[in-house]
């Protein structure tokens, strides 16, 4: 498995390097700018638009849902950080990536699981929750994000998969609990429609 990993990783990292218009997008998209603020952007837009009344409140919950479920993300990434450490590509092998260590910063936290992964695919999933169509382009969003990662030598492939699966069973778990505290969700949206903020 390790060997395929790395092995995936060389393919997709082995394009750096070879194209500067790729690079540079790859620069922009790579880091916790980007590709958050649009994602942010997104649920913006989700929790202040709908068809009708019940749309919008069906995608003020999935905001909600995908809030939460990025917060347990990154606890359960964080948690996991202190019980494996696993070393960056660029650390495991810094004389074959010269190029690839330009293209950004060497974060030092364990590689596995992938935090981006984990933000990304909670806020997908929790956005699928309401709003299947901004869903997918959060989930695009995230897949461009987490492609990036690998390509600038940032992650290894299994890292991601290891992120997203986090960030899906988060989601779902803060859909969950979110149902679990029904009266007080709702009692919540109540007075931020009073506040005229929904």
């Amino acid at each position: 498995m390790i060997w395929l990993d790395e092995k995936l990783f060389f393919l997709i990292n082995g394009l750096a390097g070879k194209s500067e218009a790729a690079d540079s997008f790859m620069r922009l998209v790579v880091g916790e700018q980007f590709i958050p603020v649009a994602m942010v952007m997104v649920l913006v837009a989700m929790w202040f638009l709908g068809k009708d009344a019940r749309g919008r409140e069906r995608n003020q919950r999935a905001v909600w849902t995908a809030l939460i479920g990025v917060g347990f993300a990154s606890a359960a990434v964080a948690l996991s950080n202190h019980f494996f450490d696993r070393p960056r590509p660029f650390d495991d092998f810094p004389e074959i990536l010269p190029i690839v260590n330009g293209l950004f910063y060497p974060p030092t936290d364990s590689s596995f699981p992938s935090n981006s992964a984990a933000v990304g695919f909670a806020f997908g999933m929790g956005a699928w929750f309401g709003n299947r169509k901004a869903a997918l382009v959060i989930f695009f969003l995230a897949i461009l994000w987490t492609f990036a990662r690998v390509y600038c030598g940032v992650h290894y492939p299994l890292d991601i998969v290891g992120g997203a699966v986090i960030g899906i069973f988060c989601s779902f778990l803060a859909f969950g609990f979110l149902r679990l505290i029904e009266p007080l969700a709702k009692w919540f949206l109540d007075i931020i429609r009073l506040l005229y903020l929904a």
